[in-house]
């Protein structure tokens, strides 16, 4: 009966031994479904080529008139009238100002007759002068007479000149009664209204008058970029790369470029920049002086360069630029880069990578170097090309 029992248990545990093994799947079938069978991740790339690009730098400056003034009166007096509009464009020679010419009129009027009664003065030494120098040809006058005769004319000659000269300045004053545009431009706000008294060559200017339809742009740049510009600006040349873009304040692009007409001939010893003068056309007047800008300015032309997006881009811990790059056999591969400068939403980078390469945007956190993965070419529109 013992017998028995033990041969039941043997053949139960043999019974669940074989069950157990039937359930499990082949060995070749386990392997497959484990880690080392997943699929590879899917990335998505961008294929590199080389460029041929102008580098440039970003600017800040001010936009400055080309050409200004400010309006001051010459003459004291109350103000009668303002004849211009203000911001309204006014021609040289205009009169902006008028001022109360009562006084001025008066000084004109005195001085014409002191003009007047030189004269006649003059007159009537040259005829004493005449009758003694007869007389004395005959022998009659003494020397000293003749020299009373020619003092008094010559006497009366330097009045009359002295009264012309009163006479011009009575005329210039008057004339500065009435204050013109010595510059054709925009007009800005008056500060003086009818009936105020101004003084000559006061502190505070009437008015002051801009040229705006061509203005500058004063920037300052580093004396190191200012000699790599210059060496670079023979292979620049004078094509439309050489000009100069300008960024307004609220981010948009100015419709025109500008062209650099001067810089400062000295170098700031304490911040070691050169200011820059660079031209715009300004005839929609959208640039005011005063105007914070930005000014791309061509440095460099460079060959065989590349422009890696900058999502493509990543640093080490010690800061230095690398990126992904699938090769011919889908496999990840980290390679170091020399980075210029950035240009838009790239890098652009001299060394590093080649022609060809297929360098990983998206799906950074998927990849590591060695790697396999599923790349996908990212679309010209930035999207993956399977969308």
């Amino acid at each position: 009966m013992a017998q028995v029992s033990k041969a039941s248990v043997r053949a139960i545990a043999s019974a669940l031994a074989l069950s157990a093994a039937l359930a499990l799947p082949p060995a070749g079938l386990m392997a497959q479904e484990g880690g080392g069978g997943q699929p590879p991740a899917a990335v998505t790339v961008e294929t590199l080529h080389p460029q041929s690009l102008t580098l440039t730098s970003t600017l800040p400056g001010r936009v400055r008139a080309v050409a200004e003034a400010e309006v001051r009166p010459q003459v004291n007096g109350i103000i009668l009238e303002r004849n211009f509009k203000e911001g309204s464009m006014v021609e040289e020679g205009d009169v902006l100002y008028q001022i109360d010419p009562t006084t001025y009129e008066a000084a004109l009027a005195q001085a014409e007759a002191s003009l007047t009664s030189a004269q006649a003065q003059l007159r009537a030494a040259e005829r004493d002068f005449e009758r003694v120098q007869e007389l004395a040809d005959r022998g009659i006058n003494s020397q000293q007479a003749m020299d009373d005769a020619t003092s008094a004319r010559d006497i009366a000659q330097a009045q009359v000149k002295m009264a012309e000269a009163a006479l011009r300045t009575a005329q210039i004053e008057l004339d500065h009664t009435q204050i013109r545009a010595r510059l054709s431009g925009l007009a800005g706000l008056s500060e003086v209204s009818q009936g105020a008294l101004v003084t000559a060559s006061q502190s505070t200017p009437l008015t002051t008058i801009r040229q705006l339809d061509t203005v500058h742009v004063d920037v300052t740049q580093s004396a190191a970029e200012l000699l790599a510009w210059r060496r670079g600006a023979a292979d620049i040349g004078d094509g439309a790369e050489a000009e100069v873009s300008l960024t307004l304040a609220d981010g948009s692009e100015f419709p025109h470029t500008g062209l650099l007409t001067a810089a400062e001939p000295h170098v700031d010893e304490q911040t070691g920049v050169v200011v820059l003068r660079i031209e715009f056309p300004n005839d929609e007047m959208m640039l005011l002086p005063g105007m914070y800008v930005q000014v791309e300015m061509p440095t460099n032309a460079m060959d065989n360069v590349y422009l890696v997006p900058q999502e493509a881009v990543t640093r080490d811990r010690r800061g230095n630029p690398q990126t992904l790059v699938v090769t011919a056999d889908n496999t990840v591969e980290q390679r170091s880069l020399t980075v210029l400068q950035d240009r838009g939403s790239d890098w652009v980078v001299t060394e590093g990578v080649n022609d060809g390469d297929r360098v990983i945007v998206a799906g950074l956190q998927s990849a590591s170097p060695g790697a396999t993965v599923s790349p996908q070419e990212r679309a010209a529109d930035g999207e993956d090309a399977s969308e």
